[in-house]
This record gives C-alpha cells, sequence and structure tokens, in this order.
C-alpha cells in the first residue's frame, strides 16, 4: 500500500527587476525567487482534490505585487515579508520557505564619479538568501554568496600530501589558485543589519584570500572563514564550499621551449572539491 510522505510544492524562477528612486539616484536590483509551501496537501496527491492548492501562478503574481509596495531593502527582507503574506493568507499552509538571488549589479564609475542611474554587473556572483519560517515560529535565515570567483596567481602551493601507487601529481610550491566559492551564513542575532554583514563577510573573505599563503584549499578555506566570524560578530557559522579551479602547465619541451610557470592550460573539470563548516 503506497502513502504520502514529505511534499511540498511552489513557484521556481520568478525573476524580478525593482528600480527604487531617491531622488536622482536609482537604485537597481534583479532578483531570482523560489517559494515552496508545506501543509494540508495530502488529498491534492491521493484524491485529486485542488479545493486547498494555491495556484503556483498565484504566488508569481504575489512576488510582484508585494514587490510593488515592499520597503524591503534587502532580499533576506523580502524573503520574510513575502514568506509572512503566505503564511497569514493561507491556512492550509504550514510552513513557508522562500529563497531568493540577487545579481551583482553596481554603479557604473565614470570619471571617478558613480552614475546615478547606470550599472555593470560586477561577475558571476549572486547573492543568496533563504527564509524558512513554520506558522507560528520564527523565521531562521541563512544568507549567502554563489560563485564568488576569485583568483590568486602566486603564494599557493601543494605539497607533503599522501602518495601511494596511484599518484602521479607533482608537489608544487608556487602554483595558479582559482576557485568559484559558494559562502553561506547563519546569524547569532535575531535582527542582525543584512546588507551590513554581508559586506563584513564578503570584504573578510576576499581580503584573506588574496593575502593568504595558502598551502592548500583546506588551509585557505579555514582561514578565510576565521577572517569571516571576526569581521561579523552577528555570524554564528558560516560554511564554504571552495573546488579547486585547476591551471596545469603546458608543456612546451615537444616545440624545444621551456615553460617557467608562464603558459598554463585552464580546466574546470575534474576538479578539487572542499567544503566545510566553521563555527565560534
Amino acid at each position: 500500500m503506497a502513502q504520502l510522505g514529505d511534499n511540498q510544492y511552489g513557484k521556481s524562477r520568478v525573476r524580478l527587476s525593482r528600480i527604487t528612486r531617491q531622488g536622482d539616484r536609482h537604485h537597481f536590483q534583479e532578483w531570482n525567487v523560489r517559494v515552496l509551501l508545506q501543509g494540508d496537501f495530502v488529498e491534492s496527491f491521493t484524491k485529486a482534490d485542488n479545493s486547498k492548492i494555491l495556484p503556483t501562478d498565484t504566488m508569481k503574481n504575489t512576488v510582484y505585487s508585494l514587490a510593488r509596495d515592499s520597503r524591503a531593502a534587502t532580499i533576506e527582507e523580502f524573503a520574510i515579508e513575502l514568506g509572512d503574506y503566505l503564511l497569514q493568507n493561507n491556512a492550509q499552509v504550514t510552513s513557508a520557505t522562500v529563497e531568493i538571488s540577487e545579481r551583482a549589479w553596481r554603479p557604473m564609475t565614470v570619471t571617478d564619479k558613480p552614475e546615478l542611474h547606470t550599472y555593470k554587473l560586477d561577475g558571476p556572483e549572486l547573492q543568496t538568501a533563504l527564509a524558512t519560517r513554520a506558522k507560528g515560529g520564527t523565521w531562521s535565515v541563512t544568507s549567502g554568496i554563489d560563485s564568488l570567483t576569485i583568483l590568486k596567481t602566486t603564494n599557493s602551493g601543494f605539497e607533503g600530501f599522501v602518495k601511494d601507487k596511484l599518484t602521479t601529481l607533482k608537489p608544487v610550491g608556487d602554483r595558479i589558485f582559482g576557485t568559484s566559492a559558494t559562502a553561506t551564513w547563519q546569524f547569532a542575532s535575531p535582527q542582525p543589519q543584512y546588507e551590513v554583514v554581508r559586506e563584513q563577510v564578503v570584504s573578510a573573505l576576499m581580503r584573506e584570500f588574496a593575502g593568504h599563503d595558502s598551502k592548500s584549499v583546506q588551509h585557505t578555506l579555514f582561514d578565510m572563514a576565521k577572517a569571516a566570524l571576526a569581521a561579523a560578530p552577528d555570524v554564528a557559522r558560516i560554511t564554504l564550499a571552495m573546488p579547486n579551479l585547476h591551471h596545469l602547465l603546458a608543456d612546451l619541451r615537444p616545440f624545444g621551449q621551456d615553460n617557467p610557470n608562464h603558459i598554463f592550460v585552464p580546466i574546470d573539470e575534474p576538479h578539487g572539491y572542499i567544503e566545510a563548516t566553521i563555527e565560534r
């Protein structure tokens, strides 16, 4: 006999651009929203009864309608606002999860001055937020950054590792270290300043990566996370995932040329993958 287990449903990839006008200055944001609901939906699965199903198209419209009048300055604040609305207006819903990513649009700088309403996309990274609450409970919020693509051309090596009969990797004291990092962090404070904390965390991560004398990805990951905790008192723990995006020294010997760490072949598959959570 079959029975229904855990289930949820919602709307994904709801894309939204927003302009907030503050005098002559325009503040531009581009978001991608996902909403997931849990609740009394058993009979929609088992008896084809849709009487308690809020259409996902309505969820999409709710995102746009709430954004119209929202004063939320951050994706975390809007995620909470959207989730609260869905919980308050749907008795059959027992918990809501809202996930939002934001592209890294920044004001363009022209003749040493930031433009008032012209933007440039900084890079592939996305700001992220995940907010979850059960009805009657409190919000659990996780902030983060995805695809933070950074690289250093020196002060990175990998030596002293385990060698067995299948090891072909050669120890190296100076190499390229590239990664596309994902970081997520949880808060120690119930009402953090999300934008301030994000700036503290990301700045600390990049500053530590740049100045770190790396003996391995693990070594750098831990010190980056430690620096983020020191810079952001409102963060309780941080999780970092750092794939090691390799740049392999090209073999120019068949052409009668040497290669003193000058020409490399970038590869992204296969790659090393290192992940850890660092807590206070």
